[in-house]
């Protein structure tokens, strides 16, 4: 469920028309509704009541620092994969004792940041890492709680750019490399193995991945238990689906459900790691219709967000719900709405029908709380857009809209670095 509707004919989010914050604050225009956020957390976490467990948000999926701060005071830890999200979680207040690393590629930099900060622990996802942060830890004179993140060679069933446990996937380590490299956790002084790790995709939508990867990892479990390691914690990770189109995802209650029946035997505690499920749904961007035209049988409705501010479309062909955000008399079209990028990847939608707008409308893409705003870019030199957050009848700008100067902030003037050059 969410909270943007149908109010009088104009679209709200919660209890504040669309077209007004536009009229305020311009397109494209990221808005979010907190209370569609607290709730989604709220379904999830509660839906695993009957186990010992903490969920802890995926930051990737949007790592804007109101979202963690809310989702920190209600309770949230974070799954984070770089040393900018590890940034962003303390700087929110979350919890580091709720706080796990995950991630292919760590610095050691990053490394060192994560354990001054004392997180609770790094998810490993192979043995030169392993072996990196037993070295690092040495040196700052810690010793480093670790997972290893096993890849269970689990089909998750969703589009391949997402999917992240197959062996054909950089993540994680095989069944068998996993249990040396568990031997070799268990003999490095500065690093204690406590807990278990996998995360097979994103975008899921059925039960029987997370059930087909549960059981291997209790199979695992068990051949731990025979080497004398005992382990705290099972991070079966996130990637639970939500509907953008006609998918019919599990409710968080019914994966509740079906893992704490499972483990109920496991003396763990269970850590998820939900992103989208939680994010997706509480976002809508807001653009505005540039023109409209004709070519042949080909109709275009060209808007004014593109795919540097919603590059999902783009990247992997993935639907979003386009809706008038006033609503429609009942006359429609058929259309393509594409922003203004000079790429013919660049577009929202591709052959869909909707209410008939014209110049000057203004259309909202949904479900873009999630893998929105937080993969934009300045492509085309385009300055990024504003972020909105709405509770009630009150709103607060999370984000400012980027200028001209944003662009260029960070870089060296033109023609001061040629002088240089040529002295």
């Amino acid at each position: 469920m969410h909270y943007f509707q149908y109010k009088n004919g104009q679209l709200h989010a919660e209890d504040i028309a669309v077209a007004d914050l536009v009229y305020e604050y311009g397109t494209p225009l990221y808005i979010y509704s907190a209370t569609t956020l607290k709730r989604h957390y709220k379904a999830f976490d509660s839906a695993f009541e009957g186990i010992d467990h903490l969920t802890c948000y995926s930051v990737k999926a949007n790592s804007n620092l109101s979202f963690l701060k809310i989702l920190a005071q209600e309770g949230a830890g974070t799954d984070i994969v770089s040393g900018g999200e590890l940034f962003r979680a303390l700087r929110a207040g979350v919890d580091p004792k709720k706080i796990v690393y995950s991630g292919v590629g760590k610095k050691v930099v990053e490394i060192q940041e994560a354990l001054f900060a004392d997180i609770l622990m790094f998810n490993v996802e192979s043995v030169q890492e392993l072996e990196r942060i037993n070295e690092v830890a040495a040196g700052l004179d810690k010793v480093a709680r670790v997972s290893l993140r096993i890849n269970p060679d689990v089909d998750p069933k969703t589009h391949p750019y997402v999917s992240t446990g197959l062996k054909e996937n950089k993540f994680g380590l095989s069944r068998p490399d996993a249990l040396k490299a568990y031997a070799l956790a268990k003999s490095l002084p500065n690093v204690e193995p406590i807990g278990m790790d996998c995360h097979i995709g994103s975008q899921l939508t059925q039960l029987s991945p997370f059930m087909e990867a549960l059981d291997k990892l209790k199979e695992f479990h068990g051949q731990l238990l025979e080497m004398g390691i005992k382990i705290k914690y099972m991070d079966l990770g996130g990637g639970l689906g939500i509907t953008y189109n006609e998918e019919t995802p599990p409710h968080p209650e019914e994966l509740g459900k079906a893992l704490v029946e499972s483990l109920k035997d496991l003396d763990v505690t269970l850590i998820l790691e939900p992103g989208r499920v939680i994010a997706g749904n509480t976002g809508i961007l807001v653009t505005e219709v540039q023109y409209t035209k004709t070519n042949e049988d080909k109709t275009f409705v060209i808007v004014d967000a593109a795919m540097n501010d919603l590059v999902r479309p783009s990247l992997y062909g993935s639907y979003h719900r386009i809706a008038s955000v006033r609503e429609g008399n009942g006359e429609e079209m058929t259309a393509d709405v594409v922003g203004p990028i000079c790429e013919s990847g660049d577009f929202l939608a591709k052959n869909r029908t909707f209410p008939k707008v014209g110049q000057g409308d203004l259309l909202a893409a949904f479900s873009a709380g999630a893998y929105g705003f937080v993969m934009s870019s300045q492509y085309n030199s385009r300055a990024r857009a504003a972020e909105i957050m709405v509770e009630g009848d009150k709103h607060v700008v999370i984000r400012k809209r980027e200028v001209y100067n944003d662009l260029v902030a960070l870089e060296e003037d033109g023609l001061a670095c040629i002088g240089r050059l040529k002295k």
